[in-house]
């Protein structure tokens, strides 16, 4: 049984999708925490209802980054991690962080990575003129929102799109892949070699979205 410690800071979707997919297909895992640096964090309330330890760590009352990953991390390994998952965790993260979870820690992004890392993806795919958009879930790198690729979903930029409708649109393809993802890290069905990612049975690591 591996331990998976899901970190969030506001309504946690998507950690909701993996708690749910994981008692529902009955993976050799467990999520033994939901954490976040938001204390008012909506998702914090609906990991405890499930019964899973919760617990919330307030950056703002670090003098660095530095030392909040290191409270961070203390709080994570107490918990014997298998794998660590960003859930809508907005913080950007230490190198040092980063490299003692290096392997093991999965983000999900609302764009199709490499194009459009950072904030505010739906609009700027809509402002570039792009047919297609959608979200990325990839291996954790020092470098922000860049890392080995995992799975993608793509969905069609609609004529008069806006940024919350693509949004909208985008966020089911997140919860299927990321839970997809997850369930095939703990299963040892991923190999990395030269930053490109494989299933080892071939299964196909593109959803194609409405």
């Amino acid at each position: 049984m591996k331990n998976i410690v899901i970190l969030i800071s506001g309504r946690g979707s998507n950690m909701e999708a993996i708690v749910q997919a994981c008692a529902r297909e009955g993976w050799p895992a467990r999520v033994a925490a939901v954490l976040s640096n938001k204390a008012s964090a909506a998702g914090l309330t609906w990991a405890a209802a499930q019964g899973i330890p919760t617990a919330a760590l307030d950056h703002k009352a670090f003098d660095s980054r530095e030392a909040f990953d290191a409270e961070l991390a203390r709080l994570i390994d107490a918990h014997q991690p298998d794998l660590v998952v960003l859930a809508g965790f907005m913080r950007i993260l230490s190198e040092g962080f980063v490299r003692r979870y290096e392997g093991r820690m999965l983000n999900v992004h609302p764009s199709l990575l490499p194009a459009f890392p950072g904030l505010h993806t739906h609009q700027r795919a809509i402002d570039a003129g792009c047919k297609l958009a959608g979200a990325t879930v990839h291996f954790v790198t020092a470098e922000l929102d860049h890392g080995p690729i995992v799975a993608q979903a793509a969905v069609p930029v609609l004529p008069g799109d806006s940024a919350d409708a693509l949004a909208a649109r985008i966020l089911p393809q997140e919860h299927l892949i990321y839970p997809r993802a997850v369930r095939w890290f703990i299963e040892g069905q991923l190999s990395v070699a030269e930053g490109r990612v494989t299933h080892n049975e071939g299964a196909s690591q593109v959803v194609w979205g409405g």
